[in-house]
C-alpha cells in the first residue's frame, strides 16, 4: 500500500534525484521544467515550504511501504473550499495503479484533513492515462481549455467526508 508523505525540508535531496531521473520521460507528455528548475531546486523547495505552511498549497511525495519515492501529488491554489489536484508518477511505477491509488488518498486527505469541499485537475486529451485516473476517481469533465497549444479537459470531483 502506498503513502502521502507531507513535504518536509529533508526530503529534497530525494525529490531532486527523482526529478532528474524522470526529467525525460516527464517531458514525453509535459513541458520540461526547464534547467533552471534544477540548478535552483533548494530555492524552490524552500519556496514550496513556505506555500505549504502558508496553507495555500499541500505538496506530497508517493511513496511505496519501503518508503521508495514513487510520485508526487500536490493540491494548489488552496482557497474558498476547493483546491487544483496534480501529479506526475516516475517512468518505473507508471501502469501500476500508483496514480489512481494516491489520487483516491488524496481525495481523502482533501476532506478530512485539509477541510476541502471540491478539486480541480487539468490533463491534456493526448494524456489518456491521467483522464483514466480521473476518471476512475470519481471525477468529471466541466470543461475543456488549452494547454501550451494541446486541447484539455477540466475535471471536477465533489469531496463527501472522507472524500
Amino acid at each position: 500500500m502506498l503513502s502521502l508523505e507531507r513535504l518536509r525540508p529533508d526530503h529534497a535531496e530525494a525529490l531532486l534525484a527523482f526529478e532528474e531521473a524522470n526529467r525525460a520521460y516527464f517531458a514525453r507528455a509535459v513541458p520540461d521544467r526547464g534547467d533552471a528548475y534544477f540548478a535552483d531546486f533548494p530555492a524552490r523547495h524552500a519556496a514550496l515550504l513556505a506555500e505549504q505552511a502558508a496553507g495555500t498549497c499541500h505538496f506530497h511525495l508517493i511513496l511505496d511501504p519501503a518508503g521508495t519515492l514513487l510520485g508526487r501529488l500536490n493540491l494548489v491554489d488552496v482557497e474558498g473550499g476547493g483546491a487544483e489536484l496534480g501529479y506526475r508518477v516516475g517512468e518505473a511505477a507508471a501502469g501500476r495503479g500508483v496514480a489512481t491509488a494516491a489520487v483516491a488518498e488524496a481525495c481523502r486527505l482533501a476532506a478530512t484533513a485539509y477541510g476541502l469541499t471540491s478539486l480541480t485537475a487539468v490533463t491534456t486529451l493526448d494524456n489518456a492515462a491521467s483522464a483514466a485516473v480521473l476518471t476512475r476517481n470519481a471525477f468529471t469533465v466541466v470543461g475543456r481549455l488549452t494547454i501550451d497549444d494541446r486541447p484539455a479537459l477540466r475535471f471536477r470531483r465533489h469531496l463527501a467526508d472522507g472524500g
